[in-house]
């Protein structure tokens, strides 16, 4: 997932070095309170975000101070007698909000990472407040009129592709939000937003009360029951970070409560934890999500149809690849009928083994995960407890990044004394040909304030407008310690999270153009996903599996039979896996697609839905409602989380050229990877850059073909 922080689509990275001399402060405000959240990253490698230096009540008058800065340099753009022309108006633009930038940097990092009550209080007033700025920018009427008069004079103004690119950028983004609109409609749409930006910060803050307060304990060793030593380890580690020493908790969140319903033998101890862990922000009072869900429904359609749109999927999706919500629904709906089938064949498969064991149950959804392990058993002799000895987090975060130096020449050397925002995060400085290309932070584990899942952000954004500046990215993932000092073993589908998030990650470090507003990736949603997934095919790979996938005791590779195991089970589960995402998906679609003339109840949508499609009862959707951050706690993915599915076309199709090069290490198809792909951000249009990259359009049977499912004889498009 790329985590977006910034609400402008101006640079967010150094600022001109007047900077400091410009800023003003009130008396008896000390400006070193300040700068640390405004001013240029200063110190070693490139400068570094000063993490030890920031206080939580400084945000909010660094926040409004930032804002104000920003105010002065638009109205150095408006009050320009002279014609609007790309220097005098999109050049200066780029360049402003800096320090805002800067200071929203440094909140989404807080709030993601180190959310208490104080932080939480901020970011419930600082939301409003920075929506209710953003519109301004955007409502901003000699603003938006020089920036129109640059995009209707483009192709006569002797630009070159990529500052013509820029325009057209900036332009839509002003014109999708509301530029062009009466005053009337714009205070109506300024009334909105800020009310959105304070149900999703409510949302989110209920969700990480549920993650905090939810836990499953267990008192007794018996509880334990066909757990591999290495999970109860986590447990008890879990519980003494709970206040729980000498018992064994399951806490609320993915990494730890998927392994145990993986691997329990206690049916009724699999249901509690499965249930725990979907109804987050789904338990009635104060901290429930279902009334916020049904007010964000209404409100964004409301928004859509004031900015001309029938539907809030309408909007969201007319400036993606897939350019209509019809479009996304018929590529999603053609993978769901072959993944259904799959499921059905895999729960045929399971019952026979509850059967032959005598369960005398049905397979439930709290039932899935476990008689699955049993079938992978069956089928192809491979046991995931036989595999995780050989996935220690950090031998495979070595395989990472030797893999990125296969294919991009990155090398990564670890720093020491880089200030962090907790002890858990590390940093290295990534180098290709002995010069500094970014830095990359890393905080692989779960803790309390923490939100649940993985995540990229970008602290720093490459560019080399003003000055050549080097991009600072981070990875967040949600690993269960054990005891310390010991390795933390993970599960497959972590490590494929993992490569896949540092997918994101090298987006950011191979960009190479010249604004920031079109750096890294800065592109389409549903184009963002495509290098974090494509990166997920290294880890198979046998190069990367022999070097680091180690056992823990003995320090041997993985053996060669247990490499054919794996490859042959490549495919297993995947009705499973594909169908509990595409849920997801047909729900965000579907909801988004609804009028909001009458209030939508997001519970009775779920269960009417699912029966019209037909899904099958086993599985529940990956993110339920009243959990489902991607949709609901921002704009972000709402209404785009069908991006994985539409982003993993190009995935397969460009995995097949690896395949039909008989390497993913080839040298000449990855310098073409990197050429036309990974280096240009939102320079070219994704279509174009695909492909340039591939010498054709996508072919979307690829993705069929990388999951298992029958070629369909007329490909979507």
């Amino acid at each position: 997932m790329k985590r977006r922080t910034f609400l402008f689509a101006s640079a967010s990275t150094a600022v001109l070095l007047a900077f400091r001399k410009q800023l003003s402060f009130a008396k008896g405000e000390p400006a070193v309170k300040l700068e640390p959240l405004l001013a240029p990253f200063g110190g070693p490698n490139g400068g570094v975000p000063p993490f030890d230096k920031i206080e939580v009540a400084d945000f909010k008058p660094a926040m409004l101070k930032a804002m104000d800065l920003h105010r002065t340099e638009l109205k150095a753009i408006t009050d320009n007698a002279k014609p609007a022309t790309f220097e005098n108006t999109i050049v200066p633009f780029e360049d402003s909000a800096r320090p805002l930038n800067r200071a929203q940097l440094f909140l989404g990092t807080y709030t993601s990472t180190m959310n208490d009550k104080p932080m939480q209080a901020v970011e419930t007033e600082m939301a409003p407040i920075l929506a209710a700025y953003s519109d301004e920018v955007i409502q901003n009427g000699p603003l938006f009129a020089r920036i129109k008069t640059v995009y209707d004079n483009r192709d006569k103004a002797k630009l070159t592709t990529e500052q013509k690119r820029l325009v057209e950028v900036i332009y839509t983004n002003f014109a999708r939000r509301g530029a062009a609109l009466g005053a009337k409609e714009k205070a109506r749409l300024g009334e909105i937003n800020k009310k959105l930006a304070g149900l999703f910060t409510t949302f989110t803050q209920n969700m990480l009360h549920d993650e905090e307060t939810g836990m499953v304990v267990l008192e007794k060793e018996a509880d334990l029951a066909g757990l591999p030593d290495s999970i109860k380890a986590a447990l008890a580690s879990t519980g003494e970070a709970k206040g729980k020493k000498g018992k064994w908790v399951i806490a609320n969140t993915r990494s730890s409560a998927e392994p145990f319903l993986t691997y329990s033998t206690n049916r009724a101890l699999r249901e509690k934890v499965w249930r725990m862990w979907i109804s987050r922000g789904d338990n009635a009072g104060a901290h429930d999500n279902k009334p916020l869900i049904t007010q964000i429904l209404s409100l964004r359609g409301e928004r859509a149809k004031l900015l001309g749109f029938p539907t809030h999927a309408h909007w969201i999706i007319a400036d993606n690849m897939a350019k209509t919500p019809e479009a996304a629904m018929a590529l999603t709906m053609k993978v769901w009928k072959a993944a259904v089938a799959r499921v059905r064949e895999e729960v045929v498969d399971m019952q026979k083994v509850a059967d032959a064991e005598k369960a005398g149950h049905k397979i439930e959804a709290w039932d899935y995960r476990f008689y699955a392990e049993k079938v992978r058993k069956a089928k192809y002799d491979l046991d995931q407890n036989e595999v995780k000895p050989y996935l220690d987090s950090e031998k495979l975060r070595e395989g990472m990044f030797w893999a990125s130096g296969q294919i991009y020449g990155f090398k990564f050397k670890q720093l020491a004394g880089i200030p962090v925002y907790h002890p858990d995060v590390r940093v290295w400085e990534v180098n290709r040909g002995g010069k500094r290309v970014g830095l990359w932070y890393f905080d692989p584990y779960a803790r309390d304030g923490k939100r649940s899942g993985a995540w990229m952000s970008e602290y720093r954004t490459q560019e080399a407008f003003k000055t050549k500046t080097t991009p600072i990215v981070s990875n967040n993932s949600n690993f269960v310690q054990g005891k310390k000092g010991e390795p933390v073993l993970i599960s497959w589908d972590d490590a494929v999270t993992m490569f896949h998030e540092f997918g994101h990650a090298l987006h950011g470090l191979n960009s190479n153009v010249k604004y920031p507003t079109l750096a890294g990736t800065n592109t389409k949603r549903d184009f963002v996903e495509f290098p974090s997934q494509l990166n997920e095919h290294w880890l198979p790979t046998p190069e990367v599996l022999n070097k680091f996938a180690l056992h823990v005791e003995t320090k041997k590779p993985i053996p060669a039979a247990l490499l054919e195991k794996i490859e042959k089970a490549k495919n297993f589960n995947q009705g499973f896996k594909t169908v509990e995402y595409l849920m997801s998906t047909i729900y965000d679609l579907k909801i988004h697609m609804t009028p909001t003339d009458k209030p939508i109840d997001p519970a009775a949508f779920e269960k009417q839905i699912f029966k019209e499609i037909g899904a099958p009862t086993e599985i529940v959707m990956r993110h339920r409602p009243t959990g489902f951050a991607h949709i609901f706690a921002d704009d972000g993915y709402s209404a785009g989380y069908y991006s994985y599915i539409w982003a993993d076309t190009l995935t397969a199709d460009a995995a097949e050229a690896f395949t039909e090069a008989k390497s993913f290490y080839d040298k000449k198809l990855a310098k073409k990877l990197h050429d036309n792909l990974m280096s240009v951000g939102n320079s070219v249009p994704p279509d174009v850059a695909f492909r340039n990259f591939r010498g054709r359009d996508v072919d979307t049977n690829a993705l069929m073909r990388d999951r298992g499912f029958p070629v369909l004889t007329e490909a979507p498009k």
